[in-house]
């Protein structure tokens, strides 16, 4: 399995971003799908993620009613729309994908299988 991020870079505070994340390498109609971030000196954060089978999205707090999370299960993509976007918004963002995780520990990255490489996101105040 391969995951593929793109998108990110550098924005003032206010602005909005799009990250953008391509999966391969088997079917993804049963995997969760979803972003995490990673800001230096800190531990792995959930940010967003679509439940497998319900399609049901979830977010952290700290980002409800600005970013969102999108999933096109034909494309095996999964978006995240950035918007009204906070200096400590500022972190490497990671795509994931987990086959076998549990709904209850979702916002756990231990428990994601696949990973993709980590795209920077700067907001500038």
């Amino acid at each position: 399995v391969q995951l593929q991020a793109s998108g990110g870079g550098l924005v003032q505070a206010g602005g909005s971003l799009s990250l953008h994340c391509a999966a391969s390498g088997r079917t993804f109609s049963g995997i969760s799908m979803g972003w995490f971030r990673q800001a230096p000196g800190k531990e792995r954060e959930f940010v967003a993620a679509v439940w497998r089978g319900t399609n049901n999205k979830y977010y952290t707090d700290s980002v409800k009613g600005r970013f969102s999370i999108t999933r096109d299960k034909v494309k095996n993509t999964v978006d995240l729309q950035l918007s009204s976007l906070k200096p400590e918004d500022t972190a490497d963002y990671f795509c994931a994908a987990c086959a076998t995780c549990i709904l209850s520990s979702l916002q756990n990255f231990r428990q994601w299988n696949y990973w993709g490489q980590g795209t920077q996101v700067t907001v500038s105040s």
